[in-house]
Order: C-alpha cells, then sequence, then structure tokens
C-alpha cells in the first residue's frame, strides 16, 4: 500500500513538471515533447511513471498520443480563454480601444521582464523576428510584415519568463490576434510614414530589450501601442 503512495507520488511530481513545461513555453502548443526514455532520465523516474504521467493529462486534453509519431502539446492551454466572448470581442470594433488599453499594459509588462530575463535564445530569436520584419517591410509584403510584427510580440512574451504574463498574451491576445493583425496591417495601409513609424518602434523595442534595459523596453512599447491608439482616434 505504502508502495502504491509513494508511485503516485512520483506520477504526480512527474505531472507537476510537465505541466510546468507546458505553461512556461518551454513546449509550446504543437511541439513534440521528448521521448519517452529520455524524459525518463530527465526526472529520474521510470518509463511507466512518466507513460502514467503523459496518460492522466491526455485525459485532460493537455497532450495528444499520436500512434507512431509520439506525444505532442495540445492548444488547449492557448485556448483556455476562448469563449462567445472572444467573438463577442472580434465582432464589435468599438471594443478596440479597450483591447489597445489592455495591450498597453500587458505588453509594457511582458517587454519590461524579457529585457531583464531573456536567454541568449530568446534574445537570437527576437532579433531573427526583427531583421523578418526589416526584410518585409523593404519589400513592401505587408501580409509578411504583419505576421513577423505578431510573431515577434509573441517571442518578446516568452522571453518574459512569467508564465501568467505569457498565458494571458497566448489565450487572450492569441484568441484576438486576427482582430489585432487586421489592425496592424490598417495602420501600415495609411502609408510609407506609418508603416516607417511602426518599424521604428519595433526596432527601439527590440533594441531596449536585447541590451537589458527594462524601463526602456517597457516605454518603447507604450510608445508603440500608444501610436496605433493615435491613428485609429485620428480616424475617429
Amino acid at each position: 500500500m505504502a508502495m502504491g503512495t509513494r508511485s503516485r507520488g512520483r506520477v504526480e511530481d512527474v505531472m507537476r513538471r510537465m505541466e510546468t513545461a507546458l505553461l512556461d513555453g518551454t513546449w509550446p502548443p504543437g511541439s513534440r515533447l521528448p521521448a519517452e526514455r529520455t524524459l525518463a532520465e530527465q526526472y529520474d523516474v521510470s518509463r511507466n511513471t512518466v507513460r502514467e504521467a503523459i496518460q492522466r493529462l491526455a485525459a485532460r486534453g493537455l497532450l495528444q498520443s499520436r500512434r507512431g509519431a509520439g506525444v505532442f502539446a495540445t492548444d488547449q492551454l492557448r485556448a483556455g480563454i476562448a469563449s462567445p466572448w472572444g467573438q463577442l470581442v472580434a465582432d464589435h470594433p468599438v471594443l478596440r480601444d479597450d483591447i489597445l488599453e489592455f495591450r498597453r499594459v500587458l505588453e509594457g509588462a511582458t517587454a519590461y521582464f524579457a529585457a531583464m530575463r531573456a536567454s541568449s535564445a530568446d534574445i537570437k530569436r527576437i532579433r531573427a523576428l526583427m531583421r523578418e520584419l526589416e526584410r518585409s517591410h523593404a519589400c513592401d509584403d505587408k501580409e509578411s510584415e504583419a505576421s513577423a510584427d505578431a510573431q515577434l510580440h509573441d517571442a518578446i512574451a516568452l522571453a518574459s519568463h512569467n508564465t501568467m504574463f505569457l498565458h494571458l498574451h497566448t489565450s487572450v491576445l492569441g484568441m484576438l490576434r486576427e482582430h489585432i493583425t487586421i489592425n496592424g496591417t490598417d495602420v501600415r495601409l495609411r502609408g510609407p510614414e506609418a508603416s516607417g513609424q511602426l518599424l521604428v518602434q519595433h526596432r527601439a523595442v527590440c533594441d531596449a530589450i536585447c541590451t537589458r534595459r527594462p524601463e526602456e523596453a517597457r516605454t518603447a512599447m507604450h510608445t508603440h501601442i500608444d501610436y496605433v491608439r493615435s491613428i485609429h482616434e485620428r480616424d475617429g
């Protein structure tokens, strides 16, 4: 009986550690988990313990086993706040100001903590996406530019290494992604001056994060969101 209790305790411990990997972006939605043997070595438990932990997380919809392909993280956490509310918000442009106000607070904070905590891999990812943004802008490829813009904001949220900021960013802002991307594209369509301003603002955010200046990163992100808000206010 005691052995069974210890075994359950090991499974629950592995589950907690796997949940953390799902929450902190180590295993993003759609990613393939390491092999059972690798996880067993990493967690210093038996493969049976890992297998049971995976089965329990799969039963909760957080993981999915695909025969012959492996175990994958689902988008269950990303869609955790998905509801009719999300569709309602997306269908009502009058709520755009509320969305941008929310983005100002959340993304200002993620930029601040990204500048404090970004790993070398985070900085490499951010720099690569900034180069892609620059390339798309130079080619006047507005669709690619909007996509790189969205991916850059995702990378900054990941670099904040705060599971709550990351969760809010991926769930709430992910749900509104189409709406936000449309907003960004709309601003770019106002002409080269507006498009150029967005590029300068993203460059300022990325530079501050990559050189580890938290206050400047937050201010630069606020400046970026405020600019988008001002464009829409000007249009009425």
